[in-house]
């Protein structure tokens, strides 16, 4: 019977052991401007995933994909300038600094083939980050993002949006978020979600988000030669034949029943496409 015991809790051990070898590292980084940048690098393989998360969230965001796909491959996850852990220092949190941010990490790592993945904000994150290194790149992902790139509102409709988030954030970013989940969504993770971005410090939610709705660089459009792939929910329709017409390597993947935060409200199936996604690019 001892021997039995000492053979399961042997092969216990050893199944621990294993499960923790997968290689991982939290390091930190000065972006352009000086901030530090916070990283998370899991996993090993030649290429890299590196997960940009939206507004107002932080690279907690990524957690039901991290270990999935860190058993095959690097997966970086970023906290950007005044989300998480990383620095509040900066004055204005535009989108081609936090294209900077990402950059930072990508060259501390020697990171050279990199499929970038951003959620929402981190749509145009990617595309800045695309800009400045580009060579490692092989492919964007963005996730319930670039519903449709060319669209623009006028000045009037967005000073009307940004002004709740001036004068009372907390409330306006909760019912902010809580819009962007479909009828029927589980109560304790739309609320659970809203709670945790109305968190965000003010001021720089305010600018991050007032600076991506000005957000336009049709120059960096032009130049993106690599595959640019969306997997969007569908509470908002995207334009895919506007957006093929400015990018012509976009395509889309539709995740159906499903909101803004599909890595969170279909975990399985949005894990899945993911992985297809990257299969389809890292097989060409």
């Amino acid at each position: 019977m001892k021997l039995r015991i000492y053979f399961f809790a042997a092969l216990v051990f050893s199944f621990t052991v294993f499960q923790s070898n997968i290689f991982a590292e939290d390091g930190k980084v000065k972006s352009k401007d000086g901030t530090e940048i916070i990283y998370s690098l899991q996993g090993d393989g030649d290429v890299a995933l590196v997960f940009i998360h939206g507004w107002s969230c932080d690279k907690s965001y990524w957690k039901n994909q991290v270990d999935e796909f860190a058993k095959d491959y690097k997966v970086v996850t970023v906290d950007l300038a005044g989300h998480g852990e990383s620095g509040l220092e900066r004055e204005n949190y535009t989108t081609n600094l936090f294209g900077e941010d990402v950059a930072a990490v990508i060259n501390s790592l020697g990171l050279n083939k990199v499929v970038l993945i951003g959620h929402s904000m981190g749509g145009a994150v990617i595309f800045e980050t695309y800009g400045i290194v580009q060579s490692p790149v092989i492919g964007l992902i963005g996730i319930d993002t670039y519903q449709n790139i060319s669209e623009k509102f006028p000045e009037e409709q967005l000073n009307q949006f940004l002004q709740p988030f001036k004068d009372n954030f907390v409330e306006a970013a909760k019912g902010f978020v809580k819009s962007m989940f479909p009828a029927g969504t589980d109560s304790l993770l739309m609320e659970t979600i809203a709670d945790d971005m109305s968190k965000a410090p003010q001021n720089v939610a305010v600018s991050a988000i007032e600076n991506l709705f000005h957000y336009e660089n049709p120059e960096l459009l032009t130049k993106i030669s690599v595959p640019v792939i969306s997997i969007n929910g569908d509470l908002f329709p995207t334009n895919f034949e506007a957006n093929k017409k400015l990018l012509p390597t976009y395509e889309l993947k539709i995740i159906n029943n499903c909101g803004h935060f599909p890595m969170f409200e279909k975990t399985e199936e949005f894990n899945k496409i993911l992985k297809e996604t990257i299969d389809e690019l890292t097989e060409k």
